[in-house]
């Protein structure tokens, strides 16, 4: 088969051809259509992620057709077009993941290849409004999204939530999601133009955090938040504790601009305020992810679609920041 390979540290994708996966017997062979960058996989290429081995074929989300099973699974699946939940071996507990528990695409070969095999527990039907290119966009953001605003910050409807770096693919679904859950949605970015296509998608107020006291003219705007998703961190992590509503949440599901800096304690224990810290999800929580697309028919932002042997190219049009939704690979 053909798939973009990772040989090392600081070195390209790619385009080659690799070893066939050998399914095993409580496994799916699935034909990939599309699959989606996440930083995760410029990480890794990078050297930036913990496990690294190589070579390897990165990918965590996929949308494709279920080819052949082995001899434990249903063989009523093949031929079906589906997704796959990139979270493996989350374990028994919902609160926190197994210590065994890894992502797809590293140690295991992911989606940047015509074929993956995959648990067969962890492939869902595509859900039926969206085509192979929007679904291959939301498994592991979705989940990550998903579990943050809903698992963790449990954002109710008629709440006010703000949601940070509007324009990765995480963020976009947050604010997606809690929209639709009868939120009152406001997003930040340092990019005026990805805040112009933001409120463009119909959020209620926007603000460049790269702007002086941007943080004391939004909170004169909104009110406050009752939740608040973030996945930067940094310096300006202190602004979202001023800028949550007492008893407010605050879902911490990446530290992009580097470690914490809370500001005072006691606004933090005065406040009643939680801090939350989330990745990725349980199964359970990735169909109750699916369910909520489907009832609300939501399409997820595609930002650029490459081809697989252009996967070198996709990765530095991420790693430029460039995207505003998710950068796609078309496979077959």
């Amino acid at each position: 088969m053909k798939a973009a390979v990772l040989h090392g540290i600081n070195q390209p994708f790619v385009f080659q051809d690799f070893e066939n996966p050998i399914v095993g017997e409580d496994e799916y062979l699935v034909q990939i259509k599309h699959a989606a960058l996440n930083h995760r996989d410029v990480w890794i290429q990078k050297g930036q992620y913990a496990g690294l081995t190589f070579p390897i074929v990165c990918g965590s989300d996929g949308c494709g057709t279920i080819v052949s099973g082995g001899s434990e699974t249903n063989k009523d699946w093949v031929g079906k077009e589906v997704i796959i939940n990139p979270s493996l071996n989350w374990g028994e507990n919902p609160r926190v993941q197994n210590k065994d528990y890894v992502i797809l695409g590293l140690p295991h070969h992911g989606t940047f290849a015509e074929y993956v095999k995959i648990k067969a527990d962890l492939v869902y039907k595509k859900p039926a409004h969206l085509s192979s290119e929007s679904a291959a966009a939301l498994p592991l953001a979705g989940l990550t999204a998903w579990r943050a605003l809903m698992g963790r910050a449990k954002a109710k409807s008629g709440e006010t939530v703000l949601v940070t770096g509007i324009g990765g693919g995480v963020a976009l679904f947050a604010a997606q999601f809690a929209k639709a859950n009868g939120c009152k949605v406001f997003v930040s970015s340092g990019s005026d133009e990805k805040l112009a296509t933001a409120k463009q998608l119909g959020f209620d107020g926007i603000a460049n955090y790269k702007t002086q006291d941007w943080h004391k003219a939004l909170a004169k705007e909104s009110g406050g938040f009752d939740v608040i998703v973030d996945g930067a961190g940094g310096a300006d992590f202190s602004k979202l504790i001023d800028l949550a509503k007492p008893g407010g949440r605050i879902a911490i599901y990446g530290a992009t601009a580097g470690n914490l800096n809370i500001g005072v304690p006691a606004k933090i224990f005065w406040k009643q305020l939680d801090i939350l810290g989330s990745t990725m999800g349980t199964n359970e929580e990735f169909s109750d992810m699916l369910q909520f697309v489907s009832t609300h028919k939501l399409v997820p932002t595609v930002s650029k679609v490459f081809g697989l042997n252009q996967c070198e190219v996709a990765a530095r049009f991420m790693d430029e920041g460039k995207q505003f939704g998710k950068i796609i690979l078309e496979i077959n």
